[in-house]
C-alpha cells in the first residue's frame, strides 16, 4: 500500500454538466405527464415544473427561470403567443427560452410564435425524439421547428430555386459543401428528421450530426431551419 495519501474518486455527479431545466404549460394533464415522463428520461433534462394555464405559466417562468419553457398554444387565462412574447418577446426585461408545442398546425400560429420570440416551434405528433432535440437545441440557444412545418414554408420559396446570387440554375450551384452534406443539406430541407436522414443514407446517427456540424460552420447558419432555407433557395433541393 502506498505511503502517500490518495484523494477519493471525485462522484460521477461531478462531471457533469447542470440538466437543462424544464417547464411544461399545457392545459392538458395527460399531455404534461406524457412530456415529463419523456424528458424526466434523459441524463441531461429535468422538469422542474408543471402548470395548467398561461398565467401560471408566466408567474412560475418568473419565478424559477428555467432553461426552457415548453408552451401549448390553446391555454385558459393567456394563450402560447402570448405567453411567448411576455417572457421571450423584444419587451421582455430578461427573455427566457420559450419553445411552442401545439396540435394545430397552422401558419398564423407559426409566425406568431417565431415572431413573438420562440425559440421552436413543435407539433405534439411529432415523437418523443424530436421533442427532447427541441429542448435540446432551446438550451444552447438554437431553434427547432418541425420538419413538416418547415417544409411546407419554406417550399414557398421554391420560384426562387436557383436564383441565388452566383449560383448556376442550370444544375446544383457551386458551393463548399461534399456531395454527401449536399445530400444531408437535401434531405434536411425535406423535412427528414436526423434518424431518417441515417436510414436513407445508410449512415449512423453520429455521422449524421458531424455533416450538419460542417454544413452549418461551411454555411455561416445557426440551425437546420436555414440550413433548409439555404438548400431551397439556391436549388440544392431540385439538384438532389
Amino acid at each position: 500500500m502506498s505511503p502517500y495519501p490518495t484523494s477519493p474518486p471525485a462522484p460521477e455527479s461531478a462531471h457533469r454538466a447542470p440538466a437543462t431545466r424544464v417547464l411544461i404549460a399545457d392545459d392538458q394533464e395527460m399531455v404534461r405527464t406524457g412530456f415529463q415522463l419523456i424528458l424526466d428520461a434523459q441524463p441531461d433534462i429535468e422538469v422542474i415544473a408543471e402548470v395548467a394555464d398561461g398565467a401560471a405559466c408566466v408567474e412560475v417562468a418568473r419565478r424559477l427561470r428555467p432553461d426552457v419553457c415548453l408552451v401549448d398554444i390553446r391555454m385558459p387565462k393567456l394563450d402560447g403567443l402570448d405567453v411567448t412574447r411576455i417572457l421571450a418577446g423584444p419587451d421582455a426585461t430578461d427573455p427566457l427560452r420559450v419553445v411552442v408545442v401545439t396540435t394545430f398546425d397552422q401558419d398564423d400560429y407559426v409566425y406568431g410564435a417565431l415572431q413573438g420570440g420562440a425559440c421552436g416551434f413543435l407539433l405534439k405528433d411529432a415523437g418523443p425524439g424530436l421533442l427532447v432535440e427541441a429542448v435540446r437545441a432551446a438550451a444552447r440557444g438554437d431553434a427547432l421547428v418541425s420538419p413538416s412545418v418547415t417544409l411546407r414554408l419554406l417550399e414557398r420559396l421554391g420560384p426562387h430555386q436557383g436564383a441565388a446570387p452566383g449560383a448556376d440554375t442550370g444544375g446544383p450551384p457551386a458551393g463548399p459543401l461534399t456531395d454527401r452534406e449536399m445530400d444531408v443539406a437535401g434531405l434536411v430541407a425535406r423535412g427528414r428528421t436526423n434518424q431518417e436522414i441515417c436510414q436513407e443514407l445508410h449512415l449512423s446517427l453520429g455521422t449524421v450530426k458531424t455533416h450538419l456540424g460542417s454544413i452549418q460552420t461551411k454555411l455561416g447558419v445557426r440551425n437546420r431551419v436555414e440550413i433548409a432555407a439555404w438548400a431551397w433557395e439556391t436549388g440544392a433541393v431540385r439538384s438532389r
